[in-house]
């Protein structure tokens, strides 16, 4: 496999329920009945990889930039179209930073440099789901 290839495997474990392994080796257990609410459907690994990604940028370039971020979260929203396929077609992040003296213009920068250079889960979901972000800085 050459250096831009990367292989998943998913596997059924019965009754509605997969197991996903990454190509690191990571299992995730996956479900499809929704209802029975017992483990991530493929829909909710999506938003948390859109969100995951750019926490994980916008953290690193926060610590670049040498700001006192002392917590940091994402919450992430979805919109889903109505009819099959029921894909995303919009994503909202909000980025949540708890610090001192975090300046708003670092923090806006590094999101922007996510949403725009960085993080690749975005730049694949981006051709068919809008990505709007907000934040906010708590001082503490």
């Amino acid at each position: 496999m050459s250096k831009g290839q990367y292989k998943a495997t998913i596997h059924s474990a019965g009754d509605d329920f997969f197991i996903g392994t990454t190509p690191s080796g990571h299992s995730q257990v996956i479900e499809t009945n929704g209802d029975r609410n017992s483990a991530a459907t493929p829909m909710e690994l999506l938003l948390i990889a859109v969100a995951g990604c750019t926490s994980v940028d916008v953290l690193s370039i926060m610590k670049k930039k040498r700001q006192d971020v002392s917590d940091y979260k994402v919450e992430i929203t979805g919109e889903r179209r109505d009819e099959l396929p029921r894909g995303f077609t919009a994503f909202h992040v909000h980025h949540i930073v708890y610090g001192r003296s975090v300046s708003e213009k670092a923090l806006a920068d590094a999101i922007e440099l996510s949403d725009t250079k960085y993080c690749s889960v975005a730049y694949t979901v981006k051709p068919t789901a809008k990505i709007t972000t907000s934040y906010e800085i708590i001082e503490v």
